[in-house]
């Protein structure tokens, strides 16, 4: 039986894709098959997803002429996984492993295929994701929408073009990371000026949770949305000089461009 959409690789980033398509009745669960190695990944999906195919391996009768695959798997697994892919004759594949170009991909095929790379982050996991796509040689606008419609519906898509992936990746991938980072600390601050740890926990989450959805409600910019925090010479004046003092926005800068060139030299 051929699949209208396969996902290679049950992970997390796998999995969540499939949870959000469902969410969004994107197709009918019997349309979608995941195929995991593991086997105990793959017993736990078959427990999540009771009415969506489980397969061990990809065979040719999976994949049909209107197929899509999503290939989401670790980078170490990704060659091994597109020789299986390129053999069950795929014409559509989006990408979300990171470092793998889609010329990197489309070599791997002696037929045509619209390749289309994307870099989401891990807030897919809640629906909250965002990710960049940019298509291959032979990808068209329909392509593009397809890609769209499947990450869309476990958060927000931009395009861009392939050479702008990497200073994604540097970004929006590795950003959660950063956010949570300054969460720590911010939770350590408050617990070093006497307040208790589950207190500071929920005035820093509650915070970030708030500006967030008045950043994105208002319509606002950042700028315009710090300035009306900041009275001047108030308190917190005092602490953005500060956090200026210690270059803590150069800091920033530095670790996106370090990022993205780590993504960088993974795709070579």
């Amino acid at each position: 039986m051929a699949f209208e959409l396969v996902v290679v690789g049950g992970g997390r980033m796998g999995s969540a894709l499939v949870k959000g398509l469902l969410a969004a009745k994107w197709c009918a669960p019997a349309d979608i098959a995941i195929v995991e190695a593991a086997t105990e990944q793959r017993d736990a999906l078959g427990a999540q997803f009771a009415d969506v195919t489980v397969l061990a391996a990809l065979e040719l009768e999976h994949v049909g002429s209107e197929s899509g695959i999503v290939l989401s798997v670790k980078p170490d697994q990704a060659e091994g996984a597109l020789r299986s892919i390129a053999v069950a004759g795929a014409s559509r594949v989006l990408s979300v492993v990171a470092g793998l170009s889609t010329q990197r991909i489309e070599t791997h095929f002696h037929q045509p295929v619209a390749v289309i790379r994307a870099m989401p982050n891990t807030p897919v996991l809640v629906g909250k994701g965002v990710s960049a796509i940019a298509g291959g040689s032979q990808v068209t606008k329909d392509d593009l929408e397809w890609a769209e419609s499947i990450l869309g519906a476990v958060g927000t898509v931009v395009r861009v073009t392939e050479r702008n992936i990497d200073a994604v990746t540097g970004l929006s991938g590795s950003g959660p990371a950063y956010f949570y980072l300054v969460v720590e600390a911010l939770i350590e601050a408050g617990v070093h000026q006497g307040l208790s740890r589950d207190v500071s926990r929920i005035l820093v989450q509650g915070t970030f949770e708030g500006s967030a959805a008045l950043l994105a409600a208002s319509g606002e910019s950042p700028e315009e949305l710090r300035a009306q925090v900041t009275s001047p010479g108030g308190t917190t004046a005092a602490g953005l000089r500060m956090l200026e003092g210690r270059a803590v926005r150069a800091a920033f800068l530095e670790a996106v461009s370090a990022a993205a060139e780590r993504s960088r030299q993974l795709g070579r």
